[in-house]
C-alpha cells in the first residue's frame, strides 16, 4: 500500500464565551461565502458540538498550503481574527487550529 499526499485539512475548534455562542456563531458565518469563492477551498463547514453547544468547529479542505496562506492572509479572515484583541476573535474564550496533511491510498 501505498500512501499519496493530498489536501491539506484544517480543524478550527472555537470555544464561544458564556452566552456569546449565536453571536459567535454569527461572526463565523459570516466568513463561509467569501470562504467558498476561493479558488484554493475544497470543504469549509461550520459544526457544533451537540453535546457542548459553546463548542464550534470548522472543518476545511484546501487544495494546497499555499492556497490555505492566502486564505489565512484575506482582510475578512484578519479582521475576525483581530477583532476583539491580538488574535483573539471576538465572542470567543478559547480557540485552537491545527493544519493537517490527508493522505489517501
Amino acid at each position: 500500500m501505498t500512501l499519496n499526499e493530498t489536501q491539506i485539512v484544517v480543524i478550527a475548534e472555537f470555544v464561544a464565551k458564556d452566552g456569546e455562542e449565536q453571536q459567535l456563531i454569527d461572526n463565523l458565518f459570516a466568513l463561509v461565502e467569501p470562504t467558498h469563492q476561493e479558488g484554493g477551498c475544497i470543504r469549509y463547514e461550520l459544526n457544533q458540538d451537540l453535546d457542548r453547544p459553546q463548542v464550534i468547529t470548522f472543518i476545511e479542505k484546501w487544495h494546497s498550503r499555499e492556497t490555505l496562506d492566502q486564505h489565512i492572509a484575506k482582510p475578512y479572515i484578519q479582521n475576525f481574527f483581530n477583532g476583539a484583541g491580538p488574535r483573539k476573535p471576538k465572542h470567543t474564550e478559547s480557540f485552537t487550529v491545527t493544519f493537517h496533511r490527508e493522505f489517501l491510498h
